[in-house]
């Protein structure tokens, strides 16, 4: 033990890092460790601090500082917004709640009317608690004509502006990012369109009176550090922005957080649970002065215990994570500082050109802004499309057996929709699917449950037959088989001897692929096609379904 504590270890360089680095390769370039996320930004195998003071030209303790001056002192609040399909079930599910952690009466979307008997009960309660309302329906906006106290304090989240007089604790001047979010917007097109609004938000009235109406609210999305980065980066944004109005010092600029549907799936539901989690741990590390969770299954419909699940997320997070003890627990990090630097960088550029467009409204009006977010979403697609995002028992490892739900709840632009659109016109046109296998199982294993898993995501069970051995016992099979739809599942060595006596002998109602990616001229011979990692699933599955209907015609 003595000599073990007499041990040092040498810090070794970059370039003795990258050295090893290249070994350990075998002959792939060093730049293969290099990689660029949605924004453009290109991420690092290994961040230094000699790295990141130099891309911050020495400036990263004005950075940090910054952040933490930015930063409002306290715990995060918890939203925990609440439903209900009566303005009485509302009422005592928010009473509930806030006996077990919640801070804020939260309103977002309900299934009935903000008459006035609802809006007087939503003012009492407005009256005992701090309010967040998620302007679904304006007609909650009423409610303000039957609050007495006008000291109330809250927060008015709406892409549109709402004069509310007499009330100087509500904060109604909002630069909304959720539209843009689930249009597709990656972190610098937010940041930058949240700077846009705040110029525009701000008007003729003076900064000092501007900032205490002023809040932003993002939708945090499941990239865990660039979220992380996202909100620490708008915290050094406010400053320079807060700069051009001649202000040195700004107050803390608040930031409201909500965990993002954008990934959410009806299917496999629990794994949204997973999600949520890992998005409401990343604003809180961020910085966000208050988060809503939202449930797992809040796009079918909340249930009782979902609501549960999900304020405890945000409740173990300020009780047990010990996080909430440390002002700015992610800063010094160097790759996360690296990122929030990155941000910094592009979303200010990007505020400037849209500023020298005329101003967020005039680049909206010239449709530049849907093109590109438009770009975005269609790029998130096709990354789930062939699975270079994964999301969980959607795309990946899905359930066969699982039933689509048919309930809508809430509404918006998930890139799961594909997926699920997918299943429910296989569910109306069912394939009979089977797969050849051949050769030694343990060797085909793996291929074969790619191609399963494949199907899983349309809700398709295969057929998987027990692995051959001889070719014309496989002949046999092929021309026997109920099967519209055979994948030949084998080692490329296999795949090459067997797929043409194959052909040879398929019956012509039969539709044939081969697993894997192969560059023989098959397809001359009657081969459909492949099955194969990085494909287009969605337009691979449609494509059997648009053959399937020709061959039966």
């Amino acid at each position: 033990m003595t000599k073990m504590k007499e041990v040092e270890f040498t810090n070794p360089s970059y370039d003795e890092w990258k050295e090893t680095s290249i070994k350990a390769l075998k002959g792939k370039p060093f730049e293969s460790l290099f990689t660029k996320t949605i924004e453009g930004i290109t991420q690092e195998p290994l961040y230094t601090a000699e790295s990141l003071l130099a891309k911050v030209d020495g400036k990263l303790e004005e950075q940090v500082s910054t952040i933490r001056a930015m930063q409002t002192e306290g715990v995060f609040g918890l939203a925990q917004e609440a439903f209900g399909d009566t303005i009485e079930e509302f009422i005592a599910q928010v009473e509930d709640s806030f006996e077990r952690g919640n801070q804020y009466v939260t309103v977002g979307k309900v299934n009935f009317e903000w008459n006035e008997v609802a809006l007087k009960q939503l003012a009492e309660l407005f009256e005992k608690h701090p309010f967040c309302i998620n302007v679904v329906d304006p007609a909650v906006l009423n409610v303000f004509n039957y609050i007495e106290n006008k000291e109330v304090r809250g927060f008015i989240k709406s892409k549109e502006t709402f004069n509310i007089s007499d009330f100087p604790n509500v904060r109604k001047l909002n630069a909304y990012i959720s539209d843009a979010h689930y249009e597709g917007a990656n972190a610098v097109q937010e940041l930058a369109i949240a700077l846009a609004k705040a110029s525009e938000l701000a008007g003729d009235i003076s900064f000092e009176e501007f900032e205490k109406q002023f809040f932003v609210s993002f939708s945090v999305d499941t990239k865990f550090f660039m979220e992380i980065a996202k909100l620490r980066a708008f915290r050094v944004l406010w400053k320079a922005f807060a700069l051009g109005y001649g202000v040195e010092k700004p107050q803390p600029v608040k930031i409201l957080a909500e965990t993002s549907l954008r990934s959410f799936s009806k299917l496999d539901v629990y794994v949204n649970l997973l999600r949520a989690g890992n998005e409401a741990f990343s604003a809180v590390l961020g910085g966000a002065d208050v988060v809503t969770v939202h449930p797992h299954d809040v796009l079918t419909k909340p249930t009782k215990q979902s609501i549960r699940i999900a304020r405890n997320v945000s409740l173990v997070i300020k009780e047990e994570s010990h996080v909430t003890k440390v002002l700015d627990p992610a800063g010094g990090s160097y790759y996360i500082e690296s990122l929030t630097h990155d941000l910094v960088k592009e979303a200010w550029a990007k505020f400037v050109e849209i500023e020298e467009a005329g101003g967020y409204n005039a680049y909206v009006a010239s449709g530049n802004l849907q093109k590109e977010l438009e770009e975005m979403m269609a790029k998130r697609i096709l990354d789930v499309e062939r699975r270079k995002t994964v999301l969980v028992g959607t795309n990946d490892f899905a359930n066969a057996q699982e039933e689509l739900p048919t309930e809508s709840f809430y509404e918006v632009n998930r890139i799961a929709k594909p997926f699920e659109d997918l299943r429910q016109e296989f569910k109306k046109s069912p394939i009979n699917v089977a797969i050849l296998t051949y050769g030694a199982f343990k060797k085909i294993k793996p291929r074969t449950d790619f191609v399963k898993g494949v199907f899983a995501t349309a809700g398709i069970t295969a057929e998987v037959t027990e692995p051959f051995t001889d070719v014309e016992k496989a002949k046999e099979w092929l021309a026997n088989t109920s099967a519209d739809y055979v994948v030949f599942s084998a080692i490329d060595e296999d795949t090459k001897e067997v797929i043409p006596a194959l052909l040879a002998a398929k019956p012509g109602h039969v539709i044939l692929d081969a697993a894997g990616k192969f560059d023989e001229d098959w397809e001359s011979q009657g081969l459909n096609g492949f099955v194969y990692a990085g494909q287009n699933i969605i337009e691979k599955l449609q494509g059997i379904q648009d053959t399937l209907k020709e061959v039966q015609r």
